[in-house]
């Protein structure tokens, strides 16, 4: 108990405040209520406007990519990137069963199946280890493609999350997916500035997307980015977003099935203001990693920390406890506390809709499921 209580109080001293401190709140201390009445007056508030455009030259330079498409949000976003590298109805996608449940309803939106397979423990990440294990036993390799042997669907892409901001190992993944001819689209919604080898997360893959929610690193309310070194991908997802229409002066003419998954100006007005801010909030939010990590190495706890060869974001900082009883006392004395903290994900083979899904053992998943709670992260 003591550890908790000394806990709330370090937390509670670095936000300075004893009301109810949030796991992350938005931080708008820069050109957002200018830019938004800009784009009011402009009257360029739906997903035309010159804002939309600057949002994504922007996140072509922050992630080093040759197209960036603004989309109305993540999972949008993963949707139309899974679909972009192959990803069709009845085809299989490889990816981890810890991770929000976007990732997985992207797949299913798609009409494909995951397949969950387990994370490392030290990025909380899918397991190059164990996507290669998984395809010896299971993987039959085609001139068209990797095909799993046990349900003779095609497997079309490996989706790895980069869990509250720390990168998977992308190295030894891309190794495992090239010899198997899988494509990598990356989950990148929650590290946005974070680094794999001094390359930005989510410019390593075929694709990678990124996500704007309220409580992200950057935020626009809602939003999401698509992002890629293959511009012709890059022009496909653009016009797939923006409901596939042929350009013309006045016709309305669609040629295939497309979505309605535009980012409004308005909206990008705000994420360009934000955006533009990145860096400081990174450098905030690494001072605040360093504060935690030397206090709860004084209370013997575990705080999670970027591993060799990677820079992360701390979008979302925390701690490993000593067991599922432990978690539970955490959580509920923290919050009764009026200190937000919270479990990480139930692995998504728990939920109803996916119990059917193909998975391995998921040791470390369940390890991590028991263990890992979030506590705030917000920029200060």
């Amino acid at each position: 108990m003591k550890h908790i209580k000394d806990t709330v109080s370090f937390i509670q001293e670095s936000f300075k405040s004893t009301e109810f401190i949030p796991l992350h709140a938005p931080t708008f201390g820069g050109n957002e209520k200018n830019y938004l009445i800009e784009t009011i007056d402009s009257t360029f508030v739906s997903s035309v406007g010159a804002y939309v455009d600057q949002f994504e030259g922007m996140m072509m330079g922050i992630t080093n990519t040759k197209k960036a498409v603004a989309v109305v949000n993540g999972t949008a976003g993963i949707q139309v990137a899974l679909r972009l590298v192959g990803v069709t109805s009845g085809d299989e996608v490889i990816t981890q069963a810890l991770t929000f449940v976007a990732t997985a309803n992207a797949i299913a939106y798609n009409g494909a199946a995951p397949i969950f397979l387990d994370v490392d423990i030290d990025t909380m990440g899918l397991s190059p280890n164990a996507v290669s294990r998984f395809l010896e036993e299971f993987g039959d390799l085609r001139e068209e493609g990797c095909f799993n042997k046990k349900t003779g669907n095609k497997i079309s892409a490996c989706l790895p999350m980069h869990t509250f901001g720390f990168p998977v190992h992308l190295d030894e993944l891309k190794a495992v997916c090239e010899a198997w001819k899988i494509p990598i689209v990356e989950d990148a919604a929650e590290s946005l500035g974070s680094e794999y080898k001094n390359k930005p997360t989510g410019s390593i893959g075929e694709l990678g997307v990124f996500s704007f929610n309220g409580n992200k690193i950057v935020t626009c309310g809602g939003g999401g980015a698509i992002v890629t070194n293959n511009e012709n991908l890059g022009i496909k997802g653009k016009y797939l977003t923006t409901t596939a229409k042929v350009p013309h002066a006045f016709e309305f003419y669609h040629d295939e099935l497309g979505y309605n998954f535009r980012m409004p100006n308005l909206n990008a007005a705000l994420a360009c203001a934000q955006l533009e801010q990145l860096n400081s909030f990174l450098e905030n939010k690494r001072k605040l990693a360093l504060e935690y990590k030397s206090f709860f190495d004084t209370l013997e706890i575990k705080f999670r920390t970027e591993t060799p060869n990677t820079k992360a974001n701390y979008w979302l900082m925390c701690v490993e406890l000593e067991n599922l009883k432990e978690r539970d006392l955490f959580l509920s004395e923290t919050n009764n506390a009026k200190v937000m903290t919270r479990p990480i994900w139930q692995l998504m083979y728990r939920l109803p809709m996916y119990q059917h899904c193909q998975r391995d053992e998921q040791l470390n998943a369940q390890f991590l499921e028991e263990r890992i709670v979030n506590i705030p992260s917000s920029v200060r």
